[in-house]
């Protein structure tokens, strides 16, 4: 097997809420004619299906090797880094990149030892904000204002062009061996995401207001920190102490209350 067959292993793209079944397919060819091989689909409407076998048009391993998941972190579970396609841009601020800029992130990612997801969004709505806050950061196809929607297989297919053309230009040859302090991936985060959430209801940070704000900026912050799985299980610990301390102020509060 050629260094560059065995550099692609990293790599998965992962397809959220695909509607039509055709794309699943022609985006299987269109990752295949550049060595990809991970497939992963997140809530897709139909799979399997013939339309996307016909699509696939002899990728049908792909097909047959693809995740299929209920959600966006089951997609994502061994990532820790994870780059969204979008046309446009959202509310959540994110690095941005040119696809040749992403190919460039996504490499040097891998050769740190990391797992890497390319992520691509439904075909109407493309990525919403909830699942783009799971991502370090974002490619834009840089398309024309007045007609900018890529079918979903095209943008694939840009994506896969382009991390071709920088594994071929890698100098380097092969990828990293994964190091001892990898980044915590996408399960681990969110995990840790659930339990900040939760600490700071206990100690009734909101106030009554509407945590998502607040929670997609700490999502932003602690993504970018990229933080390896000690470095969580501290931050995990300070949050179990501070819901402890909570809990023991309610019970002096009730008491002294006569509560």
């Amino acid at each position: 097997m050629s260094l560059l067959v065995d550099a692609v292993t990293p790599f998965r793209f992962v397809l959220v809420r695909t509607a039509h079944p055709g794309n699943i397919g022609s985006a299987a060819r269109a990752m295949r004619t550049m060595g990809f091989t991970r497939l992963d689909l997140v809530l897709p409407a139909h799979f399997p299906d013939p339309q996307a076998t016909a699509m696939a048009a002899g990728a049908d391993a792909v097909l047959a090797d693809a995740g299929v998941h209920p959600d966006m972190i089951a997609g994502l579970a061994g990532c820790s880094m994870a780059i969204g396609l979008s046309a446009r841009r959202r509310g959540v601020q994110l690095p941005e990149w040119s696809p040749r800029e992403g190919a460039q992130q996504a490499l040097a990612a891998a050769a740190r030892g990391e797992q890497v997801a390319l992520v691509f969004g439904n075909e109407r709505t493309g990525l919403e904000n909830a699942e783009l806050a799971h991502c370090h950061g974002m490619v834009r196809i840089p398309s024309v204002d007045d007609f900018s929607s890529l079918n979903l297989a095209q943008a694939v297919q840009v994506m896969a062009y382009e991390m071709r053309l920088a594994m071929l230009a890698d100098t380097r040859g092969t990828l990293a061996a994964p190091a001892a302090n990898l980044p915590a991936d996408a399960v681990q985060m969110e995990q840790f995401f659930t339990h900040l959430e939760q600490a700071l209801d206990d100690i009734d940070f909101h106030k009554g207001r509407t945590p998502t704000t607040v929670m997609l900026r700490l999502r932003k912050l602690f993504q970018r920190a990229q933080m390896d799985e000690r470095e969580l299980r501290i931050l995990h610990g300070i949050l179990a102490d501070t819901q402890r301390m909570a809990r023991l102020a309610g019970v002096a509060g009730r008491d002294a209350s006569g509560g």
